[in-house]
């Protein structure tokens, strides 16, 4: 069994970005490691240049969420962590793959409508084609699994009708050349509203800093935003129907429930008629009882560019061994002659 899941570097990481998707990262890889599978988790700066960026930022923040990774709980030791610039075999296989790709299955692609928008002749090329980059990087492990959301089903789909192709066109039915991905439905992620809006997701776009739990917040400062998070004046409610109409409050009982790996009647049950006053303190231990040692790791972490650079090193490294024979088996099966 493979696993192989990516994701795009970003930088100011925060308590939404935990929650929503690393914390689903390093359950994976204690769960399905135990069961002899093998993880692949990448960061997928290539996917990144498909939109205008900043050639220094994309650097750091590659950096920054390895550093991230780790200090949640991925293992490089248990886990093959890198970035797919390192791996060329993702951008060879893209290319080798767009023959058997159609322009009719990439045009239905809801992400790149949504991301060209209205001016559509002037996004890259990149941008409409990174859907096959997408299958690349699952079908050159042979993965067996990928965990998928909402709004990546399509594009596992693409990566299985273009695997199914190829295979169908260019080798046996007993001995096809990709592995047909099946989607893993991770937990659903937990949607952190901003401690200013809670009409609005926790973003590190927000310019106000006091609307997000940053990873590389301390205690102090922790405690000081959960304090000072929008409220209303009413009392918590006995029942989660209560918390209708009350958006911040229901984000920070929400966030309670999740931080505290229970659900939220549970939370209810347990301060029900108290206010705010009481409840955003326990709120804040909480908080700073889980993420305070994350957040020492991540900053010692972050500052450690060698022990990072090492770390995705070594991890391309495991990855071009692993991708090797599917791209060899490609390029033979298209009738290249590679020598």
């Amino acid at each position: 069994m493979r696993i192989v899941s990516g994701i795009q570097p970003t930088g100011n990481l925060h308590l939404g970005n935990y929650l929503g998707a690393i914390r689903n990262w390093v359950a994976m890889q204690d769960e399905w490691t135990a069961k002899g599978a093998t993880c692949l988790y990448f960061l997928a700066d290539l996917h990144a240049i498909s939109m205008p960026h900043v050639p220094a930022d994309l650097a750091a923040n590659t950096r920054e969420m390895v550093a991230a990774l780790v200090a949640c709980g991925i293992d490089p030791q248990r886990s093959v962590l890198f970035n797919q610039a390192q791996v060329p075999a993702h951008a060879e296989l893209q290319w080798l793959l767009c023959g058997t790709a159609r322009m009719g299955w990439l045009g239905r692609m809801t992400q790149w409508k949504d991301k060209a928008g209205k001016n559509r002749e002037g996004a890259s090329v990149a941008l409409y084609s990174y859907p096959v980059l997408q299958a690349a990087d699952v079908l050159l492990y042979q993965a067996t699994h990928v965990p998928v959301g909402e709004d990546q089903k399509q594009h596992l789909e693409l990566a299985r009708d273009i695997a199914q192709k190829f295979n169908n066109d260019f080798a046996s039915e007993d001995a096809p050349v990709f592995t047909l991905p099946a989607p893993i439905i991770p937990p659903e992620a937990a949607r952190i509203m901003s401690l200013r809006d809670g009409a609005a997701k926790m973003s590190k776009s927000d310019p106000s800093d006091m609307s997000r739990i940053n990873l590389t917040d301390d205690a102090d400062t922790i405690m000081q935003k959960v304090k000072k998070a929008r409220t209303d004046p009413e009392p918590l409610p006995g029942e989660a129907a209560g918390l209708e109409g009350r958006a911040e409050a229901r984000n920070l009982v929400a966030i309670y429930a999740v931080m505290a790996g229970c659900d939220v009647a549970t939370v209810l049950a347990e301060f029900g008629g108290q206010g705010f006053g009481r409840f955003k303190p326990a709120l804040g231990d909480l908080l700073v009882d889980r993420l305070a040692p994350i957040a020492a790791r991540f900053r010692d972490l972050r500052a450690d560019r060698t022990a990072l650079d090492a770390i995705l090193a070594q991890g391309a490294a495991r990855a071009r061994t692993l991708a090797r024979p599917t791209l060899d088996a490609t390029y033979a099966a298209l009738g290249l002659v590679t020598g």
